[in-house]
């Protein structure tokens, strides 16, 4: 399911990022009294009535060099042509400045839900001050304290009120999802257009499901393939500037609804560290990942080998040792015709289920060969393995004492699983119970 947006804008430190922790209900952003100061959370997903969204804090986009005017500015546009919902932050304690006025000018070109928000109210006899903000013309302000919580709930009750109906996703179980991901100027859409442009490849595109996104929908011989567009935002003026840091959001939402993730690398970069984050949130959903290393053509192999390239990887990365890297050239097609078969693997891979006999079979054998070590003074003993769910396989270990199951021995466990099936590019889930 596509997740709706809900920006939070205003002029440099009016609170923004105060409110954005007090809708997660933690501290997350980094927080300084001085106006610019980058936070390290741009974007966070979290819900409220069990209405789930994703919450932007636009103070976190930031364009080198631009002054304030043209930052909030900016930071408007993104959110006018991004968000469902437009929190507009105000500060209560200074009153109506020129910013404000600049802000609502330009939300007012746009057909956006806004929500005006009168923020810093933490004394009582100012709050008939708050309603002077009224003028602006976004009908009658919330008054909170984000500081100290007052108000929040009754925002939020608002908010979710008027989000839109959830937009479902109709896909087949058959059909392939996955996500090509990276960063500006990877090659993303150089990359897609070759792997659309093989023989035997049938195009049909499916109209947005999320925003300006278009899910593109191709069958080769008898299997048929979803593909999820992370292009998104159009570059209009400086806001290309804003974009490197942006795009992280699009690739979460692709993440979140694909269930394969090519992560596109630069072969003269490496990884960046944008692609950690998306790697880290794929890892966290239990996505079956590829990693995919474009621009090959670019380097001279006498000063870098693909094994040398591939262990830099599986270095920096020591827990995506399943993940398969295959190396291209969307310029000239080296080893593109690779790609989809290798998507075929990964997602039988990722639908593998093991018979119960068999799997109780391996993890037996794997406790004689290597018997489980002491933890506080107690051997971890699994009783029973059954296996709950496919994409990604998911097994339920039942034991006596989940404590016991340390780290070292759940990855040789997962080892032995591996050797035994080939689970390439697919993560494996455990769940330790106790057996009663």
């Amino acid at each position: 399911m596509a997740l709706d947006i809900v920006a939070i804008i205003g002029s440099p430190n009016v609170g923004k990022s105060t409110l954005f922790n007090r809708f997660l209900g933690e501290r997350r952003a980094i927080i300084d009294d001085e106006p610019g100061v980058t936070r390290d959370r741009l974007y966070e997903t979290t819900s409220w009535l069990n209405k789930k969204f994703r919450l932007i804090d636009t103070g976190g986009i930031e364009i080198s060099k631009a002054p304030f005017q043209e930052q909030i500015r900016i930071q408007a546009e993104i959110a006018i042509m991004e968000a469902e919902i437009i929190v507009f932050v105000v500060d209560g304690q200074i009153g109506l400045t020129n910013d404000d006025l600049q802000i609502s000018r330009l939300l007012k070109t746009a057909n956006k839900k806004v929500v005006l928000v009168v923020n810093k109210i933490d004394d009582i006899t100012k709050i008939g001050d708050a309603y002077s903000f009224a003028s602006l013309g976004f009908g009658e302000p919330f008054i909170v304290s984000g500081e100290h919580g007052i108000g929040i709930g009754d925002l939020l009750d608002y908010i979710v009120s008027i989000l839109p109906e959830s937009k479902e996703e109709k896909y087949s179980e058959d059909e392939i999802i996955f996500s090509l991901i990276g960063r500006p100027n990877v090659g993303k859409s150089s990359l897609f257009n070759a792997i659309l442009g093989q023989k035997r490849v049938i195009v049909s595109n499916i109209p947005g499901t999320t925003r300006d996104a278009i899910d593109t929908s191709f069958s080769v011989e008898d299997k048929t393939y979803v593909a999820i567009d992370t292009a998104g935002l159009k570059r209009r003026g400086k806001i290309y500037e804003a974009l490197d840091k942006y795009s992280a959001l699009r690739a979460l939402d692709a993440v979140e609804r694909s269930e394969i993730v090519l992560l596109i690398i630069d072969a003269k970069e490496g990884i960046i560290e944008q692609d950690k984050h998306i790697l880290n949130r794929a890892i966290e959903l239990h996505k079956a990942i590829i990693l995919v290393v474009n621009k090959w053509d670019l380097i001279d192999q006498k000063f870098m080998s693909m094994d040398e390239f591939r262990l830099q990887i599986k270095k920096e990365f020591k827990f995506l040792d399943f993940a398969p890297i295959i190396f291209v050239s969307a310029l000239t097609g080296f080893q593109v015709d690779q790609i989809l078969p290798l998507i075929d693997v990964v997602f039988n891979a990722y639908q593998t289920r093991i018979q119960t006999s068999i799997l109780n079979e391996i993890i037996h054998d794997a406790q004689l060969m290597n018997p489980p070590p002491l933890h506080q003074g107690r051997r971890l003993k699994i009783y029973f393995v059954n296996q709950v769910d496919i994409r990604p396989p998911s097994f339920v270990f039942f034991v006596n004492h989940k404590r016991h199951a340390h780290f070292s021995y759940v990855r040789y466990i997962e080892n032995r699983l591996r050797l035994s099936y080939n689970f390439e590019g697919t993560p494996l889930k455990f769940i330790f119970r106790e057996r009663t």
